[in-house]
């Protein structure tokens, strides 16, 4: 079934409305936290997924007034493209190291290279899709299983790596991993085979599906990671306090005092924050200030550490 009297399928269409509204809602993320470089790798791959079906999905159509031959090309280099992509999405977003040559180098080499060659020089020149897919996805197609192998293997490695960590890889994360690399290695075949577009765009949207719960769950994880450091180091930091605190002999209420007192309180709003008379609070100041043997509040901040709380 298509829609709008073109050649897109009424499944892709629902992909393509879904993608997009991801990638307003990245977009919007991206701008506002600019130094999320998961967040900006992970939109590049939405905007070039959300061409790849949009391009697939039109050409080729004789009803549009672009030659075949440019709409064929156009819609292989989508494709072409997207799968180049792919290996530095997981370099990059992953950082998965082991896979920098493939990111950089590989993809240029075995799969934007032999796309130059048959569909943009040889296929205007000979005239036969035919021809360009036989020999122009023969290359793509062996290194696609070169670089799937590879992308387990870095897989593996970083899921080794991480068993120390706060927050490890478990055998479910290994599974769709492996799940959202699969089709990938199905995209050469079926350009080659030149598969019904519903079944391409189901099998190739899946892996994205997958690869955005992985994308969530990863962000989640570094989330947590990023606020139990925190928590660890203003943990340090109070020991810290309370260290300083205990150097100077200072006792219970005055600690309570002057962490109120750095923290910029006023002598009446100390007092009825502990129930207290301001003569009272005065009074542990001054033995405070004697103790750590300053006649300031900032003074009193620097001596107690109180400025690597702030």
């Amino acid at each position: 079934m298509v829609v709008f009297n073109s050649q897109i399928h009424v499944l892709t269409m629902v992909f393509c409305i879904l993608e997009f509204g991801m990638c307003c809602y990245q977009l919007v993320y991206c701008l506002s936290n600019p130094r999320d470089s998961r967040r900006f790798w992970y939109l590049i791959l939405l905007v070039l997924l959300l061409i790849y079906n949009i391009t697939g999905g039109l050409f080729p159509d004789p009803n549009i007034d672009l030659s075949i031959h440019l709409q064929n090309i156009i819609a292989y280099g989508s494709g072409f493209l997207m799968a180049s992509y792919f290996p530095f999405y997981f370099y990059k977003a992953f950082k998965l190291n082991s896979l920098k040559f493939h990111a950089q180098y590989g993809v240029l080499l075995f799969l934007l290279l032999p796309y130059i060659i048959f569909f943009v020089i040889l296929y205007p020149i000979k005239g036969g899709l035919g021809f360009a897919t036989s020999y122009g996805l023969l290359i793509p197609a062996i290194y696609s299983v070169v670089v799937f192998f590879a992308l387990l293997k870095a897989i593996r490695l970083k899921i080794h790596t991480r068993k120390t960590s706060k927050f490890p890889y478990d055998r479910l994360d290994m599974v769709l991993v492996y799940a959202a690399v699969s089709p990938w290695v199905c995209m050469t075949a079926f350009s080659y085979f030149n598969t019904r577009q519903w079944i391409e765009v189901l099998v190739t949207n899946l892996g994205f599906i997958i690869i955005t719960i992985l994308f969530i769950a990863e962000s989640i994880k570094e989330t947590r990671l990023e606020d139990a450091k925190k928590v660890a180091k203003q943990r340090g930091k109070e020991k810290l306090f309370e260290h300083c605190c205990g150097t100077f002999n200072l006792s219970r209420r005055e600690k309570e005092i002057a962490l109120l007192l750095c923290k910029g309180m006023t002598y009446k709003e100390i007092a009825e924050a502990l129930f207290i008379s301001e003569r009272t609070v005065d009074n542990h100041v001054q033995h405070i200030f004697i103790k750590a043997e300053v006649n300031k509040k900032m003074d009193l901040q620097q001596k107690l550490g109180f400025v690597h709380l702030i």
